[in-house]
């Protein structure tokens, strides 16, 4: 299961992520699954890593930022 140190992550990203409503929570849940991938929160924002390599950033108010394609990113579409 994935912790991460939600202290310093922005408000609307929590009620995104967490919020059963959220438009992140599928892509929440999904990370839960998959003990590949790791999340870290830098500047208030969430950045997401596959085996150490970063592969999307997500922010409380700005679109998501897709550095790497992978397939977690795939689920934002959804």
């Amino acid at each position: 299961m994935l912790t991460i140190d939600t202290t310093n992550m922005c408000s609307h990203l929590q009620k995104k992520l967490f919020d059963e409503d959220g438009v992140y929570h599928h892509l929440w849940l999904s990370m839960q699954d998959d003990p590949e991938l790791t999340a870290v929160v830098r500047s208030r924002q969430l950045h997401i890593y596959r085996n150490g390599k970063k592969v999307l950033v997500l922010a409380g108010k700005s679109a998501p930022k897709i550095v790497r394609q992978d397939k977690i990113c795939e689920l934002l579409t959804k």
